[in-house]
């Protein structure tokens, strides 16, 4: 009650107003559910809706238009669409929905090319995204809730949804928009709390800040556990299923009548890194597909175009790579493949597509390769990439307790006694989330990593430099592990010894390289830190010349081991070619300048090979299983 109380105030607000410039507001433009004829009505008329789902999050803004245009062109009538809170509210109070987070501009691209939205706010979406788009900034709150009714959370929810609702309220379909309903949480029968009291509190926010004429809805897999937990009174249940056979019994089991619905068709599925790329049978998703709109069931395609996972945007609990293919209809790049062809094939039976040739693939491009510089070992450059310096503790502080919630945190501290004898540093709690690169006065020796690699010997003097570099590899997007701290969570100990008295940095890489280091010259390294060693986390440069046009291509790391990617100064990924499959990162043609030098920066963690070139490809290898040209 006291949550909704402030809401009526902040509701008392004038609604910000539409930048529509298309939408004309009607009396008569309705949506409904005609549940005597288990149908939704479009203006009193059937409607069938066929929907893809693209993530404006994943892919270029310049490259909207073209992907939307290509979903209208294959027969679809609406895009299904997230909103990941985490991208848009990075730091708590500070909004963001300009650029390539400019939801508004999407969602009047989509209408302008004539898709209606399905719209999936959260404020959970999962996603395969970074702590399923719930951000960060939450777990300051060590014992917080999430996807529950804990007041701390609640008022977190509470403050987004008041400044995101208002947004989407002009782009409704009955305000003279084109989202046609809107789901409330997420798969929320997945998740282990089952709390209803948090899902009939969204339900009354979402009621007040869209009207009671929205169709509000939810999404959960095809069981009964998740449909009875993720399912309440007002918001139709809609299901999930993939190509294993149509499951609508279920949905009928707690939506006895009302519309077919398959809010998540999977045509393809995610790759985590050790694993084989993922491929889902196409004659299978065009037989399933045509199955289902023979029924007479509204579809939507998970994904339509899956995009990328720039920067650290991926998901975990097995950290999810880079590339988010998803061996959906759409490449990575927006191409259309074979299964996008058979798709508008099943489509053709059932609406008219729209007449005209597809829009072609974008240009690629094998610019070919590139020589990279050591610019320095990344512990050696810390006045650079760290200028605020360290905060001291005698204990280890997580990356949340530091307020650096993505990338790579440095740990340093001093051995507390001669260890002559190779002595186990250990993290017996499974502390390191995710990975930690361990190196004694500037030596590398090796890494840490959750799950797997929880010992590494060490030896040295008393008194040598420790250094301990932890990367954040995605926080868990999905179950009951998402409250996911990041950086050494719990103690380090060597030998017997705890490890006590650090120096903790947080490590602005990304907001150094955005300013033009190192390519600027400035600081690139300090005399007498650098090394010829290939071994432990460094930094690399080089460049691409323009050749007058800027085409999309695909950057391979042959011989690297793992790490990160800048092109000009916008954060590629990740790579990691020797665990796979994901063998080249995208390159938007967009990021790329046709006149200018390219810079390129490259953060290696454990090894660069001798030859340290880079080669870009006119064509992505996703698999590991492909050539090694």
């Amino acid at each position: 009650v006291r949550f909704l109380r402030k809401f009526l105030r902040l509701g008392q607000q004038p609604l910000p107003s539409s930048s529509c410039g298309t939408c004309r507001a009607s009396g008569t433009r309705t949506f409904s559910i005609d549940y005597s004829h288990d149908r939704f009505l479009k203006d009193g008329a059937p409607f069938q809706y066929i929907s893809g789902s693209v993530h404006y999050f994943r892919i270029p803004r310049a490259y909207w238009k073209d992907r939307l245009l290509k979903m209208y062109m294959t027969g679809l009538n609406a895009a299904q669409v997230y909103v990941p809170w985490n991208f848009h509210e990075t730091i708590q109070g500070v909004y963001n929905f300009t650029g390539d987070r400019d939801l508004e501009h999407f969602l009047d691209l989509a209408n302008r090319t004539g898709l209606f939205v399905i719209l999936r706010p959260g404020p959970y979406i999962c996603a395969e995204w970074e702590m399923g788009g719930l951000p960060a900034w939450l777990l300051q709150k060590p014992n917080i809730m999430v996807r529950t009714a804990d007041p701390d959370y609640l008022q977190a929810v509470n403050d987004w949804l008041a400044v995101l609702l208002p947004k989407v309220k002009p782009w409704l379909y009955g305000n003279g928009g084109n989202i046609l309903s809107v789901q409330v949480e997420n798969e929320y029968g997945s998740y282990f709390a089952c709390d209803y009291n948090y899902m009939r509190h969204l339900r009354a926010l979402f009621r007040y800040f869209l009207g009671d004429d929205t169709i509000l809805f939810t999404t959960d897999g095809n069981t009964n556990r998740e449909m009875t937990c993720g399912t309440l009174q007002g918001l139709y249940a809609t299901i999930d299923f993939g190509t294993g056979g149509v499951a609508f019994d279920r949905q009928r089991r707690f939506e006895p009548r009302g519309p077919l619905v398959n809010s998540e068709f999977y045509t393809g599925w995610l790759d985590h890194w050790g694993e084989q790329h993922a491929h889902v049978d196409t004659e299978k998703v065009s037989n399933m597909l045509g199955e289902m709109l023979s029924m007479g069931a509204s579809v939507n395609m998970y994904m339509f175009e899956g995009g990328t996972n720039f920067g650290y945007w991926n998901g975990a609990y097995r950290s999810v790579v880079t590339s988010y293919d998803y061996n959906a209809p759409l490449s990575e790049a927006g191409d259309p493949t074979d299964k996008l062809l058979a798709i508008r094939e099943v489509i053709k039976k059932f609406r008219d597509i729209p007449l005209g040739p597809m829009p072609p693939a974008t240009p690629k491009f094998a610019y070919g390769f590139v020589a990279m510089k050591k610019v320095g070992i990344a512990t050696s450059l810390l006045d650079t990439i760290s200028p605020q310096g360290p905060v001291k503790s005698q204990h280890l502080l997580t990356f949340e307790e530091m307020k650096q919630y993505y990338g790579y945190m440095l740990y340093r501290t001093k051995l507390p006694r001669m260890v002559s004898d190779p002595t186990p540093l250990i993290s017996p709690l499974n502390g390191i989330h995710d990975r930690a690169y361990i190196s004694i006065n500037g030596m590398y020796l090796g890494f840490l990593e959750r799950d797997t690699q929880l010992v590494i010997n060490v030896t040295g003097q008393e008194g040598d430099q420790m250094d301990v570099l932890v990367e954040n590899m995605g926080r868990v997007n999905f179950g009951s592990k998402i409250n996911d701290f990041k950086g050494l969570v719990s103690n380090l100990i060597l030998g017997g010894d705890v490890l006590t008295d650090w120096q903790i940095y947080s490590l602005d890489i990304d907001g150094t390289i955005a300013g033009g280091w190192p390519h600027s010259g400035v600081k690139q390294h300090q005399p007498g830190m650098m090394s010829n060693s290939t071994e432990g986390p460094a930094f690399y440069m080089g460049m691409l010349e323009p050749t007058g046009f800027a085409w999309d291509t695909f950057l391979k790391l042959r011989g690297w081991t793992k790490g990160q990617v800048w092109i000009n100064g916008v954060n590629l990924g990740r790579y990691w070619p020797q665990r796979g499959p994901q063998q080249t990162l995208y390159v938007p043609g967009p990021l790329l300048s046709s006149s200018q030098p390219n810079n390129i920066t490259v953060l290696e963690l454990e090894g660069a090979p001798v030859d340290t070139r880079v080669v870009f490809l006119d064509r992505a290898q996703l698999d590991s299983t492909m050539g090694t040209s």
